[in-house]
């Protein structure tokens, strides 16, 4: 039986989506995820921790990534975990663990005229669904 690679992310982009488009016409959007879990310590105080996540969106993904999202917005993410390696300018062997993105959903309603703002921060009433992105499977991808 094949292993289960999937993590689930609900979290606010640390920056704006940085998009590269390569030779080969492919793009791939880079951008970090906050995520935070709050406890109480031994004193009884709460205290939040932050965690970072690098995600990764290909494709069409990247495009909608770089069209929709600015820094502060709340998002779902699916998709997998993935460390990959690589030669640092020292040519030092860097490693990075990140997530490739499937599927985004812009949480809080979608963004107005796309300067990031929800329908709740215009004042608009009306109720927007939160939209979602996929990333189309690769045709090697492909169950049959």
């Amino acid at each position: 039986m094949a292993g289960i690679n999937k993590v689930i992310l609900v979290g606010n982009l640390g920056k704006d989506p940085e998009v590269r488009h390569l030779e080969g016409g492919a793009s791939v959007a880079h951008f970090t995820l906050a995520t935070n879990e709050y406890y109480k310590d031994k004193q009884g105080n709460r205290v939040e921790r932050t965690e970072w996540h690098n995600i990764a969106a290909w494709r069409g993904l990247a495009e909608m990534t770089e069209k929709y999202l600015k820094k502060g917005q709340q998002v779902y993410v699916e998709g997998k975990i993935r460390t990959r390696q690589y030669q640092d300018k020292d040519n030092q062997t860097r490693y990075i663990t990140e997530i490739i993105a499937d599927e985004i959903t812009m949480l809080g309603g979608r963004s107005n005229a796309g300067n990031g703002q929800s329908a709740a921060a215009t004042g608009s009433t009306e109720a927007e669904a939160p939209q979602t992105f996929r990333q189309e499977p690769e045709l090697d991808q492909l169950p049959f």
